[in-house]
């Protein structure tokens, strides 16, 4: 049942454990993302220079002013419009793991729709860092069964939720916006 997942997962986050679960895109790597030596762990799984910073995951778009200094008016509407997963990277990251936030300050933030992913973050009540299931420079897996047994045994829980789901889900779409309202397009 979902609802024992989430609730397994969130007491291994708790205990600054690291989980594999899924999310609106593909699966990831996550954890507590305030707590510094969880966001380790998962750089040291990953085989990951922690200056390559991961992103978190909030299940409602006013969470997004917890996490960073001041949220430009265009990424709310942004997140309202978007009918897609959506990565949008700020400026001033506040109340994060210091070694989750990238060198020049910023942190990439996604409002997840998909059930799971967003009672896992609404249960938890602090954003979840959300990577890719795999081991830096190789290919992200799309589904449960292309993740590596080497990932599946580095972390402390492994949800069972959607294990056999066979579709091809895309990554999301990553924008970052400037402190006055500029957008790159990151990736599409």
């Amino acid at each position: 049942m979902m609802i024992d997942e989430i609730k397994k997962a969130c007491e291994v986050m708790q205990q600054g454990g690291v989980i594999l679960y899924p999310t609106d895109t593909v699966w990831g790597i996550g954890c507590d993302a305030t707590n510094e030596e969880a966001v380790k762990r998962v750089y040291e799984i990953k085989r990951r220079a922690d200056s390559k910073a991961m992103l978190v995951l909030v299940d409602n778009p006013v969470k997004v002013s917890f996490y960073v200094k001041e949220v430009p008016q265009v990424a709310w509407d942004l997140i309202d419009l978007t009918d897609k997963p959506l990565t949008i990277i700020y400026d001033g990251a506040k109340n994060l793991a210091p070694n989750l936030v990238a060198e020049d300050g910023s942190i990439g933030i996604r409002v997840t729709a998909e059930e799971f992913s967003k009672q896992l973050c609404y249960r938890f009540r602090k954003p979840i860092v959300s990577t890719s299931a795999n081991i830096s420079g190789e290919p992200a897996p799309a589904v449960f069964s292309e993740i590596s047994d080497d990932i599946k045994r580095a972390v402390d829980y492994v949800v069972g939720y959607r294990q056999k789901e066979k579709g091809r889900p895309a990554p999301s779409s990553i924008l970052k916006l400037g402190a006055h309202g500029e957008v790159a397009i990151i990736r599409k």
